[in-house]
């Protein structure tokens, strides 16, 4: 594994000092070029905890990822840059309440303050979060809150033209082991209960919104502006993955994927 091939796949070039400013650029940059998605769910790949597995998949076949294979091998390279750098166990918020522990993987850096970094969320703030300055950033229409209270922190966003909060997750400092996340990886992957085996998503923010492919449907923002149209057959499919997420597969790959996704829309 090299840090130099990991910069490349970013497009980053400086700075590489373990400073705020560095983090912050680099979590922009590999959020920017290495895009959410869970293909290798839909193709039946397993996805095994292991940061050199990462690498070859995110650096070597520029692929992405979700949290687990993301977060796990940028900690990696934030170790490498000399970032102290520890892993964090996170529980997802939904309508039903938290997700189980080890849920999320996320990560907390210590460098000028202490700063929740997070590649591996989909549509989350695009800069890293201060756990020691103030409660608000600004990212572009959203604005993210993070806060503390008996023991637990809360990451929660405020979508526009919304005046309420919307919780993302709730997180410990308590360090973590890449290990400990083995058999909630493991469900998102296998179990029919999961939100990545009912959907293929693959998403990546853009300088000015955020493009999505969700299921059948392509989905692009700009601003407050939407657009979303139907993803038909395998080769619109493969196209959009390559146009748009800078992500290769096979003509066989993509006919599965095609395959999975039609039938998943035909049963909901």
């Amino acid at each position: 594994m090299h840090v130099d091939a990991y910069l490349d796949r970013l497009d980053y070039d400086r700075p590489t000092a373990p400073t705020f400013e560095t983090l912050g650029r680099l979590q922009r940059a590999h959020m920017l070029a290495v895009p959410f998605e869970n293909l290798d769910v839909h193709l039946g790949v397993p996805i095994v905890l292991s940061v050199p597995a990462f690498y070859e998949k995110i650096v070597t076949g520029r692929r992405g990822g979700f949290c687990y294979e993301l977060n796990g091998l940028f900690a990696w390279l934030l170790g490498q840059l000399g970032f102290p750098v520890t892993l964090l166990s996170a529980r997802v918020a939904s309508p039903g309440g938290l997700s189980p522990e080890f849920d999320h993987l996320a990560l907390l850096v210590e460098t000028e303050g202490r700063w929740l970094a997070d590649v591996g969320f989909g549509d989350s703030s695009l800069d890293p979060l201060g756990l020691d300055s103030g409660p608000e950033r600004e990212r572009e229409a959203n604005t993210y809150s993070i806060e503390e209270g008996a023991g637990a922190w809360t990451v929660r966003r405020r979508m526009p033209l919304l005046e309420s909060w919307e919780p993302q997750y709730v997180f410990s400092l308590a360090p973590r082991r890449l290990e400990e996340f083995a058999e909630r990886c493991l469900f998102q992957q296998t179990s029919p209960e999961s939100h990545f085996t009912r959907n293929l998503i693959c998403s990546r923010p853009t300088n000015t919104g955020r493009v999505t492919l969700s299921g059948t449907k392509l989905i692009v923002t700009q601003g407050e502006r939407r657009e979303e149209r139907e993803v038909r057959g395998a080769e619109e499919l493969r196209g959009l993955l390559a146009a748009e997420f800078g992500i290769e597969i096979g003509i066989e790959e993509g006919e599965r994927l095609a395959m999975r996704t039609r039938a998943r829309a035909l049963l909901s």
